[in-house]
């Protein structure tokens, strides 16, 4: 089964990449908490360092838990081959950095998280790399930020906190007319969308959120389409190229052909995570794959419950605005219709009348909701971007972003709906936004 000819997402999260354990016919994927792996031989050993074979060779690099979790997630996102790694952040990095070099730039979409955008316009920066921000209302303007240094495009599929899809096909013939690659941040919409069928040519998420689904453990993973020509445009991508003097000369493009089309994901392992680190721990490749067995079902009930909580605060008296895709017309409806299939997400965002000081009180006063910097837990959460995951962003950055002072942030949860809502009313009578208003839609 772990080959099987099927597309369905259930399927494949419960089947895709193992059946059993050969040793001990385990069907729960074993925890690999080992550094090293012994060699038939020098000869199998030489073989594994040259890449003629694949294998294990050091835990910082492969684990054979770990390569369970890549093969189901690239099977789901209908890529080639996948990397995990040890956050969400650091599969940002890798994904970027692995086309790279100092006096090279990126084009991204504004609509980012705040950890991202400090990343980008900050920290790359010391690397040499630019990160060039473009609004991605109009796809041309990737275009027109475009020179014979850019490496790739980057952006959020359903951004956090904007909640505006983003146009993945529009940018994907634009950067594939041009040479780039469009890098997808695929975290807020597991499921429900497939950037690769669109054009993108790699796919990340942070497993911490939606593919974890439990808070329990930090991860990240990018995702290979296998469907760039890199060689095509051999003179954009260095890195892909030309003689790689950390692997014995090799040309990336060229020593993994026998292996298929996986040249970026190869070259990411061998190089960056082999020399800067950030693997997944073994643990958190199983916990992880313990969540991504029900991600499906999840997805439903967390798209069903937000997309009834959006409805129910855009009726209430003490709410200003509410975002969510549900809620939008225009072509920002007709960007989610077309990339979104099943559900509209679980990232609700709204502003209060009274301001960012009940928004302070509202927060306050949630007793289900956790107040906590995460997203996509089965429990429902809440923040204020502001002060916390956007806090270290200048206003006009945050403004940027789509954070304003008010802003406040709901991650849906599988709870029943009722006491969902139940909670939000008690806390927006407590923080005087509103009277009691609890009626289950």
């Amino acid at each position: 089964m772990t080959d099987a000819p099927t597309t369905h997402p259930e399927t494949l999260a419960l089947h895709a990449g193992w059946r059993a354990d050969p040793a001990t016919g385990s069907v729960a994927v074993p925890i690999h908490q080992t550094t090293s792996y012994q060699f038939q031989d020098t000869g199998h050993a030489a073989r594994l360092f040259a890449l003629q074979e694949l294998g294990n060779i050091y835990t910082r690099i492969m684990n054979p838990t770990v390569d369970v979790l890549e093969k189901r997630v690239a099977a789901l996102e209908g890529g080639v081959a996948a990397l995990a790694l040890g956050s969400g952040q650091a599969a940002t990095t890798f994904s970027v950095m692995n086309l790279c070099e100092a006096g090279d730039n990126v084009v991204s979409s504004t609509d980012l998280y705040g950890g991202t955008w400090n990343l980008f316009a900050n920290t790359l920066k010391q690397f040499g790399v630019e990160v060039r921000f473009v609004d991605p209302t109009d796809p041309e303007n990737f275009r027109r930020a475009t020179d014979a240094r850019t490496r790739c495009y980057y952006a959020e599929t359903l951004p956090n906190p904007k909640l505006n899809v983003f146009p993945i096909g529009e940018v994907a013939a634009i950067g594939r007319e041009l040479g780039v690659p469009l890098i997808m941040d695929n975290t807020a919409a597991p499921i429900i969308c497939q950037p690769l069928k669109h054009g993108a040519a790699v796919v990340m998420h942070s497993t911490t959120k939606w593919i974890g689904g439990h808070g329990t453990s930090i991860g990240g993973i990018v995702v290979d389409g296998g469907n760039f020509d890199w060689e095509r445009w051999g003179d954009r991508f260095p890195t892909l190229n030309k003689p790689d003097p950390s692997y014995h000369g090799a040309v990336w493009t060229q020593a993994v052909k026998p292996l298929g089309p996986i040249a970026y994901i190869i070259r990411m392992r061998t190089c960056l995570l082999r020399d800067i680190g950030a693997p997944m721990a073994p643990m958190n490749a199983f916990l992880t794959i313990q969540g991504l067995e029900t991600l499906p079902l999840r997805m439903e009930r967390h798209c069903a419950n937000a997309t009834k909580v959006a409805a129910w605060l855009a009726q209430h008296p003490a709410v200003d605005k509410v975002i969510h895709p549900s809620l939008q017309d225009g072509e920002m409806r007709r960007r989610a219709d077309a990339y979104l299939k099943g559900g509209h997400g679980s990232l609700i965002g709204f502003e209060l009348k009274a301001g960012a000081e009940a928004g302070r009180r509202f927060i306050e006063a949630l007793k289900m909701f956790y107040h906590v910097a995460n997203i996509g837990d089965a429990r429902s959460l809440a923040i204020h971007p502001a002060t916390t995951t956007h806090s270290q962003l200048s206003v006009d950055e945050q403004a940027a972003s789509g954070v304003t002072p008010g802003y406040v942030r709901l991650s849906i949860g599988i709870e029943h709906i009722e006491d969902i809502l139940g909670d939000l009313d008690q806390a927006l009578a407590a923080a005087g936004a509103g009277g009691a208003k609890m009626a289950a839609q």
